[in-house]
């Protein structure tokens, strides 16, 4: 567990951009946060979970597309850009650990994020542990596969599967 607060922004293609605060044993919710009201039915700790998870997984979709881009063949390999964005796709896998407290299962409209990750839990950690251990190979690959070698691709490939599969079972569309 990470003992430090730790600062996620997150910002898409324009050029405004999102931040929050969170602590690491996801009990402590970021200051906008707890001043805000909660929505109807969620805590003010589990609205910040919530705002923390759209946080980074907008961070990892903004990381993943340009890999993704480079798998489709419509950008080029480019490895500081890529060692970049794979290391931020590592970092916010680990982030995930502390976003599904309990707390945050508040459901739609608030919240994407299906009751059926708190009543099948040991799935859903199995997957996220996945993610992880994928985000990481896919690290170790960039390091010593440099380019879009078939290695790489089938990297990428994996970790865009592990988020699928998650998606597929516990993200309301």
């Amino acid at each position: 567990m990470i003992a430090a607060r730790l600062m996620i922004v997150a910002g898409c293609a324009a050029p405004a951009t999102v931040g929050a605060v969170w602590a690491a044993d996801a009990q402590t919710p970021p200051p906008a946060a707890a001043a805000a009201p909660a929505p109807s039915g969620a805590s003010a700790p589990g609205r910040a979970a919530v705002d923390v998870r759209k946080a980074a997984y907008t961070l990892v979709g903004a990381n993943f597309k340009p890999l993704g881009n480079v798998l489709k063949g419509t950008a080029p390999y480019d490895a500081a850009e890529a060692q970049k964005n794979i290391a931020r796709i590592a970092f916010l896998a680990e982030l995930l650990n502390d976003a599904f407290p309990d707390v945050s299962n508040i459901g739609e409209p608030d919240s994407k994020a299906k009751a059926e990750i708190w009543s099948n839990r040991a799935d859903f950690d199995k997957k996220l542990k996945q993610f992880q251990t994928d985000a990481i190979a896919l690290v170790q690959v960039n390091a010593t596969e440099q380019g879009a070698a078939e290695a790489f691709k089938a990297a990428v490939t994996a970790l865009g599967q592990d988020c699928k599969a998650c998606h597929d079972l516990y993200k309301a569309k």
